[in-house]
């Protein structure tokens, strides 16, 4: 049983890198920021290939996202990934952002015109949520368009004959849901252990040729005022004292906290 299987990821911050906004305070200021894929979707992307090597077919990568979202295509393929699609527009540029309106309508819309020449994906793939702005709509919003069932959280994934299985975990154990395909899953960082590229797939990924769909977003949707930062937590570390020293002081912070 050959599939389509399709991953659409997001170009975003390195998780953990320190975001320094622009003076009007609209937009991420980039100048010194590494970018990578959405922890969840570097999983679904592996889920993909996993698929793919059982099953066969093809596993095709999808973002919407600016010019620099061609490096997380191209490792997306240097992994495994058969083709890669790059949805844009001008004003998509590194620290800008489209609503989840305007971008579930362009996913959707391009979905829809690449599954009219070379028919449906059987599975399409989200991260349960991108890693930045953590808003948990994009996929619900692409497969509602689509007219196909969805389920979140998913950390297992099982094909069937013209249905899957997935399991989600829940404070009692696990859901588990059985969709007929063409479906549409959010995974969650855990699912598998994604694996790096080799020197072949590097190479491979240089050559490959990357389509560009470019889109016009919508109006009507949810817009950007300004971004504020976090306040930051300054964490403080008091050296006890050394050796047995220490003993005494240790006691009395022990008493302190109440643990005695």
């Amino acid at each position: 049983m050959a599939l389509r299987i399709l991953v659409c990821v997001k170009r975003v911050p390195a998780p953990g890198a320190r975001i320094t906004l622009t003076a009007d305070h609209r937009a991420i200021d980039t100048k010194n920021l590494g970018f990578t894929t959405s922890p969840h979707e570097e999983c679904a992307v592996e889920e993909a290939i996993r698929i793919v090597e059982k099953h066969g077919g093809s596993a095709t990568v999808l973002t919407l996202g600016p010019a620099e979202a061609d490096e997380q295509l191209r490792y997306a393929v240097s992994v495994g990934i058969t083709n890669a699609v790059h949805v844009s527009h001008p004003s998509l540029t590194d620290g800008s952002d489209w609503d989840p309106q305007a971008t579930a309508r362009a996913l959707a819309d391009v979905i829809t015109s690449i599954e009219a020449v070379d028919g449906p994906f059987d599975v399409i793939l989200f991260g349960n949520e991108s890693a930045d702005a953590g808003g948990f709509q994009v996929g619900v919003r692409v497969a509602h368009a689509l007219g196909r069932p969805i389920v979140n959280g998913i950390k297992g994934i099982e094909i069937g004959d013209g249905t899957l299985t997935a399991q989600r975990e829940s404070s009692s154990g696990y859901e588990v849901y059985s969709l007929e395909m063409p479906a549409v899953l959010g995974v969650k960082e855990g699912l598998n252990l994604p694996r790096y590229p080799t020197l072949p797939g590097r190479l491979k990924s240089k050559k490959a040729e990357v389509p560009v769909h470019v889109v016009e977003p919508v109006t009507g949707g949810l817009a950007t005022e300004s971004f504020d930062n976090a306040a930051e937590v300054v964490v403080q570390t008091t050296v006890l004292g050394r050796g047995p020293d220490a003993a005494g002081a240790i006691v009395d912070l022990i008493e302190e906290l109440g643990l005695l």
